[in-house]
């Protein structure tokens, strides 16, 4: 594994995450726009906007299928909700984006994805909605829209590394088209080599993460903490992501630290409630302490 490093103490000092002036307002402290969820996962996104303003952004928007949205505002009553039109299979509908146009231009951070299972309906909301995208905005792409992105590389790669793709090994299989025998044999490569196609950071998730930028510099961060393979985990790390990206982080630093945060929040919440047991939604609550400390 040449040419890694830890995600360690000396990183994490050296790559400092934005320090909030006191006179800060909530929009000075990043818009996030969370489009995704599904009739068949309608409260993912719950713990991914949790997480986003867990980890201190001002402003939220969740955009979902019409029939959750209201359900969702209550859960996250801190947001904004947009409804969007529903397709017959319970998914974002394929005409959605344009009803996001001027929520996309307003935001700092895009995240696509949590709570999709739908290819199409993930490949219609990149299309839409990442052209509209200023050079200074930030876009996560996860879950569904990790494998939409593999007919989108041109479009992700014209955003100059402000793109930071999420996928775990089998949605790593799904963008490349390897095995995930193989990703599993070489992670550091293919995370490598799919950020310099993608022009994009990289984490890909495992019980050793890895997080690639598209020059090259790669960090590794190990985490013993098997409580963390649990439904809603990867929502929780992406909207962490998200929230840092839209405090004015780069891509590189809010993947980085949000693994960090995530991984850390899992071993708080292991050993307060058990090594096994614990659920997605008891991490988003330990992050403003973790950066409380740093």
């Amino acid at each position: 594994m040449s040419g890694t490093m830890p995600l360690d103490a000396a990183w994490r000092a050296a790559h400092p995450l934005p320090d909030h002036e006191s006179h800060a307002d909530k929009n000075m402290r990043g818009r996030v726009l969370l489009v995704g969820g599904s009739m068949f996962v309608p409260g993912a996104l719950g713990l991914t906007g949790e997480a986003v303003l867990r980890s201190g952004a001002g402003k939220l928007q969740i955009a979902t299928v019409d029939a959750a949205a209201m359900h969702l505002g209550v859960l996250v009553p801190e947001a904004a909700m947009i409804g969007l039109p529903t397709a017959e299979d319970g998914e974002i509908a394929t005409d959605a984006a344009a009803a996001l146009a001027d929520p996309a231009r307003y935001c700092h951070t895009l995240l696509i994805g949590p709570g999709m299972v739908s290819q199409p309906s993930a490949c219609a909301l990149i299309d839409g909605l990442l052209p509209l995208l200023a050079d200074d905005q930030v876009a996560v792409l996860d879950a569904a829209a990790i494998c939409a992105a593999r007919a989108h590389a041109p479009l992700i790669a014209g955003r100059g590394g402000r793109v930071i793709l999420t996928p775990h090994h089998g949605e790593m299989a799904c963008l490349t088209g390897v095995s995930a025998e193989e990703i599993g044999a070489d992670p550091v490569a293919c995370a490598q080599s799919v950020a310099g196609t993608f022009n994009a950071v990289v984490v890909l998730k495992a019980g050793e993460t890895v997080i690639a930028a598209p020059g090259g510099e790669t960090l590794l961060y190990s985490s013993d903490c098997v409580g963390l393979a649990t439904g809603g985990s990867g929502d929780v790390l992406a909207g962490i992501m998200a929230g840092l990206a839209a405090q004015g982080a780069d891509p590189l630093t809010a993947a980085a630290w949000g693994v960090w945060l995530h991984g850390e929040a899992g071993r708080r919440a292991a050993g307060r409630i058990g090594p096994i047991g614990f659920l997605a939604r008891d991490l988003p609550g330990e992050v403003p302490r973790l950066l409380a400390e740093g």
